[in-house]
């Protein structure tokens, strides 16, 4: 089994501080710091599962919920988490113990009053107010001791401004908001910490990280470390090549980066300072592996979850646009450190049994082969199930489900001698046995996406199947493979399994502390910005500097949500940056004529926030990092940084290529080219900036890789500057111009006229019709549209409420000056051609160098 190598106890504490809490009193203060936790798992089990409705027991709504949760996260935050570095550990102060309390009840509120208050709305009680400011301030207190100082200072800046608007700048005033205005609306209704962002973490957050936690309990995580080691240690580099491919695979289940990093690093950093990586660099490695993490699907550090609320498109859309993106960024980091490894002449770890090639090609294909024939089978498999059994398809599938539960127990029992992986490792552990020794434990995940996926249960529901599965398999496993190995006595491995389960439902609720009173705290900022409108002062803010340059409106927005992202954990990140910058990319997109699809400007706001974590100097992730390979922190994160600029390069790209995104690929030839030029141009951009491709660059040849990285990315640029993309007809022409669309196309009008403000506004929007208009009238009317021409121009008459017109912000008076039509031309891609036909030729040179300097040595 995995030797359990403990990381320093400075890491342990700063873990301990940034998700469980320092705490762990002895007597009865520890038992309750225990219970809680407990019952806080089994109340989100309960909530999330179908029992209530069956048995009508304790049905709760939505916003019940939400209050119930809260009062959970913030009681265990005043308890767990110490009020200061002085502050005691072995034991909860009397203080605490009553703001836990006032807390708790403060957030229980809604929950307890509910009837009076729904009954009372928008005209609170003194109590109301009082409650609420007490709420307010303590959850800010829970925030500050749970996350640290950055989140609590953004809610609270973001509250003063709340009340000191009439006092602001001339540029950022508004008329102010009363203290029973403000309270009411931030604490008392849904639109500020009880809002969408604590729903997803009540709904979806919760169940997912106590699904993470019982698989690492169950010894998941030291399998994947284990796994990625056997594929990957005998590489150039292999050590830092594990260390990327473990912490992808724990950054899937995991919400946080910092944990994702000691969980990773205790073993990876070590073994790369081993084969030749400095400190700084081998710390560096593991922070680009684990903050990428929480971008991967189908997790994404919860953010996965909020972007189905915020952006309306379903759970599959999301994951869909957001795998490429995160693949090749994998892909690419992969190859940074084998260049590293290739620069400073590294080798990998030697082998237990060198293979010959047959086997090694056999093996590959083997593998490969067997997943794609597994996949096919379960696929289709069940698919015919239920088409012949229906509503018994079900319980025939879990059958054959425990069938290969116990199957694949049976084969892992015979492989559990694994080599002990730590930074004493010597050799790579052979990968067939290693492989098979824990095979088990993707039946969860597999369970869980396929919930996901292809049953289309919502993520809570596949969250819970997921976590009940997980449930038997820490219950079980043990005995069961005791009895596989041919032990006698079962009942100590039985009663292991169930204290497995137990601290694993309690580890989970202390990782979601955190994660609990940042969504709520995040939920203010939302809350400020619908009551004041501070989101339009942004739009302006941007405008004005950036000039209305479309690129300069990115790299801005790109540095504030990297500058609102330091110290925020993945969720709230999430939450503060895309409420705050969104809308911002969205407005001056379309006023610059460029429309950008809504899930590309989350993902591009989001991608920034998260390279906050290795920022300095804020980067808690490489502060972590430094810990464990004692480097200076600061040139940790810096370095860890120059190897995530190929993350942020990314965003731009996908902002102009959607294709990145999987969006508008109509073929699995189009979607083969997407991906192989996508990772391509990752890879040249790889060798760019690390200055080395089979040896080192010259200037040139360095420029000449960023220009073809730029052109994999983006094929239209150039191809726009022979073919026009777009054709342009008078606005006058629209009826003619609608009646030659097809089904499914729509409409791209640039359109001008003054606001509800009285300013003036251009735009270009593109509006759907009805798939069953059938003439050019009415697929305008479908659109939401009353027309009038009038002086050679076409005017809005009237904009329907609630259609696609309407929420594009067209307003009646506005005239549709231009038509927009995709221009029929040959396809961008063939930019590819001489683009290969150069990187051969690049290669060849580079070749051909080595094997002089080869000869000269």
């Amino acid at each position: 089994m995995t030797k359990n190598t403990t990381p320093p106890q400075d890491v342990q504490e700063m873990v301990a501080q940034a998700d469980t809490g320092a705490r762990s009193p002895k007597g009865m203060p520890g038992t309750i710091l225990w219970f809680i936790p407990l019952l806080w798992s089994l109340f989100q089990l309960w909530y999330a599962s179908p029992l209530p409705f069956i048995f009508n027991i304790f049905v709760l709504n939505d916003t019940e919920a939400r209050a119930i949760h809260l009062t959970f996260a913030i009681f265990l935050a005043f308890t767990a988490y110490p009020a200061l570095s002085s502050s005691p550990r072995d034991r909860i102060p009397a203080i605490d113990w009553v703001l836990a309390a006032v807390g708790a009840f403060s957030a229980a509120y809604i929950y307890i009053f509910y009837t009076q208050l729904a009954g009372r709305s928008g005209a609170p009680t003194t109590a109301d107010i009082v409650i609420a400011v007490c709420g307010m301030v303590l959850l800010l207190e829970a925030t500050r001791r749970a996350l640290g100082p950055p989140l609590m200072v953004v809610a609270a800046v973001f509250l003063l401004y709340t009340f000191a608007g009439p006092h602001m700048p001339d540029v950022i005033a508004h008329k102010g908001a009363s203290i029973n205005k403000a309270m009411s609306h931030l604490w008392l209704t849904t639109e500020g910490v009880f809002g969408v962002a604590l729903g997803v973490s009540t709904s979806f957050v919760f169940l997912f990280v106590l699904f993470g936690a019982m698989l690492d309990r169950a010894g998941a995580g030291a399998y994947f470390i284990k796994v990625a080691f056997s594929l990957l240690g005998h590489m150039r580099g292999g050590p830092a090549k594990a260390a990327v491919v473990a912490s992808g695979l724990s950054g899937l289940v995991s919400g946080s980066s910092i944990a994702n990093v000691v969980t990773t690093g205790t073993f990876t950093i070590p073994l790369m300072k081993r084969v030749g990586f400095p400190g700084t660099k081998a710390g560096a490695v593991e922070v680009a592996a684990s903050t990428n993490g929480q971008l991967t699907p189908p997790i994404m550090g919860a953010a996965a979850f909020l972007m189905v609320e915020y952006v309306g498109i379903s759970y599959v859309e999301v994951i869909k646009a957001a795998l490429l993106p995160a693949l090749i960024s994998y892909v690419a980091l992969l190859y940074i450190v084998h260049l590293e490894a290739c620069k400073a002449g590294m080798e990998g770890l030697p082998r237990r049994h060198k293979p010959t090639l047959l086997y090694s090609l056999l093996s590959f294909t083997g593998t490969i082969l067997g997943l794609c024939i597994i996949s096919a089978l379960v696929y289709y498999g069940v698919g015919w199930t239920k088409d012949v059994f229906g509503a018994a398809a079900s319980p025939i599938v879990a059958v054959a489900l425990l069938i290969c539960y116990v199957g694949l127990l049976k084969i892992s029992a015979n492989y559990q001698d694994g080599v002990e992986i730590d930074g004493e490792l010597t050799e790579v552990p052979d990968p067939g046995p290693t492989i098979k020794s824990g095979l088990h434990f993707l039946l969860p995940i597999v369970v869980l996406v396929w919930c996901l996926t292809v049953e289309r249960f919502s993520p809570g529901l596949s969250a819970f199947w997921a976590t009940v599965f997980m449930m038997f398999i820490l219950i079980t496993q043990r005995p069961i493979m005791a009895k596989f190995q041919g032990q006698k006595e079962l009942s100590s491995s039985t009663k292991e399994g169930f204290v497995d389960l137990a601290e694993s439902l309690v580890s989970g609720a202390r990782n979601m502390i955190g994660i609990g009173v940042a969504t709520a705290a995040a939920g203010t900022v939302v809350g400020v910005v619908t009551l004041t409108g501070i989101g339009l002062v942004m739009t302006d803010f941007v405008e004005f500097i950036s000039g209305g340059n479309i690129f300069l409106i990115l790299l801005f927005t790109a540095i504030i949500s990297l500058i609102l992202g330091m110290g925020l954990p993945t969720t709230a990140n999430y939450i503060v940056v895309s409420t705050l910058m969104a809308p911002v990319i969205v407005t001056l997109g379309a006023q610059n004529g460029l429309i950008i699809p809504l899930i590309a400007v989350h993902l591009f706001v989001f991608y920034f926030g998260i390279l906050a974590d290795d920022t300095p100097p804020v980067g808690l992730a490489a502060f972590a990092a430094a810990a464990i390979a004692k480097s200076d922190p600061i040139r940790t994160g810096i370095q860890g940084f120059t190897y995530d600029i190929r993350t942020a390069i990314l965003p731009f790209m996908f902002i102009f290529n959607t294709q990145l995104l999987m969006m508008g690929i109509d073929s699995w030839w189009h979607l083969l080219l997407t991906i192989i030029s996508a990772t391509t141009a990752m890879l040249l951009f790889s060798a760019a900036t690390q200055g080395w491709w089979l040896t080192k660059n010259k200037w040139w040849e360095t420029l000449l890789l960023l220009v073809l990285t730029f052109t994999f990315f983006r094929p239209g640029f150039w191809w726009d500057k022979v073919y026009p993309a777009k054709e342009y007809f008078p606005g006058t022409e629209i009826v003619e111009v609608v009646d030659t669309l097809n089904v499914g196309e729509s409409l791209e009008l640039m359109v001008e006229g003054e606001n509800l403000e009285g300013n003036f506004v251009a735009k270009t929007v593109r509006l759907p019709f009805d798939d069953r208009a059938s003439d050019a009238d009415a697929r305008i009317s479908s659109m939401g549209l009353m027309l009038t021409e009038t002086d050679s121009k076409m005017i809005v008459d009237m904009v329907e409420f609630g259609s696609p017109a309407e929420a594009s912000g067209i307003d009646f008076d506005w005239e549709i000056k231009t038509i927009v039509l995709a221009a029929d031309r040959p396809m961008k891609e063939w930019v590819f051609v001489p683009s290969f036909l150069i990187v051969g030729l690049m290669l060849w040179n580079q070749r051909r160098r080595v094997s002089k300097q080869a000869l000269n040595v």
